[in-house]
């Protein structure tokens, strides 16, 4: 069999509800994506591994739950070090190992070590002429190109491989997020920029960088990744896509997104190698506040669908996301599958396909989807484990979702940041088959399951793997701190 190319498009802060073939009542239509669904499979129970995308990106790369890396809750910022453990096997590095040329192109935000300067009077300033040590071009991709983090978080410069393009020494002032916590879609923090830099011009820069890709690699086996900037904040539109979604600008900037779509659709098929090629495309976590739900709430358009939550938050709407794949060759058009699935599972889809065989620490809670997307309608994983920005874990098993916190978890109200939460119930349990809203907690009227699936939770993490296989560590500090509740129900498991 001829090795298949796979392209994976990965949307920052897109909600299940924005792509018009998953969501009858959008406001707008996105006609590639649609034509994706059309011609390959949609997923309508997707998840992210968690409602952020810092750890949600972890996860894609390495096929591990993010909280098992040394972060536990939370994003990091433009300057975070390295999160991927230096011994970690990647996808890229599966796919290298299998012969497949390796780029990504876009935003990486999974952190790397930057130089700082050896002067005694400059130890904590940067020293942005020397090289960027564990760079994305050190975790199995031959080549890379992209910004450091959020296009709202400096540096504000392109990246090479490991070293900046041009250098950052303009102080960009910013635009903050007026008090108290308003809407701000042109938001991005101060910090240094590179003089040639504009926020506005980056989706293109990317998308053009990303099609000479495709086109340089196209000869070989070839995997990129390529993690948009958009629809994330500062939401920028080009001029040609201003108005174009009849809503808001947050509209038009999705609408920007399926059109980085049709240019690769168009590219692969310009190439003559569209039969052979895999392109994935989905979301790092559910919508952001900033898309301003209010206002797409008159048009009729909810960007978290049915789900209650959003970025950040435990319940569906924080980490239920967009996926779908085409494969001209290899999946039939028009599949569609309610069965559970996460983005941690293309490494084991990937080697699966190729018949790789990966080392018992790599990939250790991957799943292939093969037999998904070869129309077949089973579970291909027992449970499926989500987690808040604030670091709450849930547990999802059948039709039945626990979450081990007494609110969103997240920014929505009740927020473990901002609201009181003395008088809820410590923990939620959801029947998502009769109430997909999370409206109803069950935990008081099925004490013996809320126990089964904690149990089940407890030996996922203790094991350090939900794959079959010898049990691994877990870095950093235990995740037990971000569940509380476990910690003291289930004692004897620890």
């Amino acid at each position: 069999m001829k090795k298949p190319n796979l392209i994976y498009i990965l949307a920052d802060d897109m909600g299940y509800g924005d792509v018009s073939c998953l969501n009858e009542n959008s406001a707008w239509k996105t006609p590639n994506l649609d034509r994706m669904a059309e011609e390959g499979i949609s997923f309508t129970n997707a998840h992210a591994s968690s409602a952020v995308c810092t750890p949600s990106r972890y996860s894609i790369v390495t096929g591990r739950y993010n909280w098992r890396s040394v972060r536990k809750r939370g994003v990091g910022g433009g300057y975070a070090p390295a999160l991927i453990e230096e011994d970690r096997e990647t996808v890229a590095d599966v796919l290298r190992g299998a012969g497949y040329r390796t780029a990504c192109v876009g935003k990486w935000h999974l952190g790397m070590d930057w130089p700082y300067s050896d002067d005694p009077d400059k130890v904590d300033e940067i020293d942005f002429t020397q090289k960027i040590a564990n760079a994305p071009s050190t975790k199995g991709f031959d080549y890379y190109y992209g910004i450091s983090a959020s296009l709202d978080m400096p540096p504000y410069t392109y990246i090479e491989n490991d070293h900046v393009t041009e250098l950052p020494t303009i102080w960009d002032e910013g635009v903050p997020v007026p008090a108290p916590r308003c809407l701000s879609p042109q938001f991005h923090r101060a910090g240094w920029r590179a003089p040639s830099f504009r926020h506005c011009d980056v989706m293109e820069t990317l998308t053009d960088k990303a099609l000479d890709v495709i086109e340089e690699y196209h000869e070989d086996p070839f995997f990129l990744y390529f993690p948009l900037p958009a629809p994330h904040t500062p939401i920028l539109p080009s001029e040609k896509f201003l108005g174009k979604s009849g809503t808001n600008i947050y509209g038009d900037y999705c609408l920007m997104c399926d059109d980085v779509v049709r240019q690769v659709m168009e590219k692969v098929k310009e190439l003559g190698i569209d039969e052979d090629t895999i392109i994935v495309y989905t979301s790092d976590n559910g919508c952001s506040p900033q898309a301003d739900f209010p206002a797409l709430a008159e048009f009729g358009h909810n960007p978290s669908y049915v789900f209650r939550g959003r970025k950040t938050d435990i319940w569906e709407g924080g980490h239920r996301i967009p996926l779908l794949v085409r494969w001209p060759k290899g999946i039939q058009a028009g599949l569609s599958t309610d069965q559970t699935v996460c983005l941690t599972d293309i490494l084991a889809t990937m080697a699966d396909i190729l018949d790789v065989t990966v080392d018992e620490a790599c990939g250790v809670d991957s799943f292939s989807n093969l037999p998904l997307w070869n129309g077949e309608d089973r579970p291909v994983r027992d449970f499926t484990i989500h987690q808040s920005t604030n670091g709450s874990l849930a547990i999802r098993r059948g039709r039945y979702k626990l979450e081990m916190c007494p609110s969103s978890g997240g920014q929505s109200f009740p927020s473990p940041f901002r609201d009181n939460l003395d008088d809820l119930p410590p923990i939620q349990l959801y029947d998502l088959e009769n109430d997909i809203g999370e409206t109803t907690n069950l935990c008081a009227e099925m004490p013996e399951l809320v126990d089964e699936l904690a149990a089940v939770l407890a030996k996922a993490v203790f094991d350090g793997r939900t794959t079959p296989g010898a049990k691994q560590e877990n870095d950093g500090q235990p995740i037990w701190e971000a569940v509380q509740w476990l910690r003291e129900h289930l004692k004897d498991e620890q």
